[in-house]
């Protein structure tokens, strides 16, 4: 685990523990933590318990930055609750990060980069609210 993916991991995480006034974590560790939801909801009419909302691992090569909103608001690449395209939900820099559906690769963190991932994660939790979530 490299000293670079430590103080990524450790400043996003800071960002995410805003979250916990509302949201819990089931892990916290020094290279994994995320937040959940724990409110009985429906979803698509199946009932549950929690709701994952986001999380951080450190990987061998770049944190990865777990974002649920993208499967619950943002189907193929569409909100549906706002209408919008993940490009407009999500600044270039950080869009560009994006791997496969839901997990961003941070390699390297920059006050730019920091102030996107914070952005996102305030419109997740602006979306997670209005749909009965937290």
């Amino acid at each position: 685990m490299g000293k670079d993916l430590i103080k990524i991991y450790k400043r996003l995480k800071k960002i995410l523990k805003k979250y916990e006034n509302s949201l819990t974590p089931k892990m916290d560790l020094d290279s994994k933590y995320d937040l959940w939801s724990f409110k009985e909801i429906e979803i698509e009419g199946r009932r549950r318990g929690e709701v994952f909302f986001a999380g951080l691992i450190i990987q061998s090569t770049y944190v990865g930055f777990y974002f649920m909103p993208i499967y619950t608001d943002l189907p193929q690449h569409s909100c549906e609750v706002t209408g919008t395209s993940l490009k407009d939900f999500f600044k270039p820099d950080l869009l560009k990060l994006l791997k496969g559906k839901s997990c961003f690769h941070i390699k390297s963190l920059d006050d730019k980069l920091e102030k996107q991932i914070d952005a996102a994660l305030k419109k997740g939790y602006a979306l997670y609210k209005k749909s009965g979530w937290v």
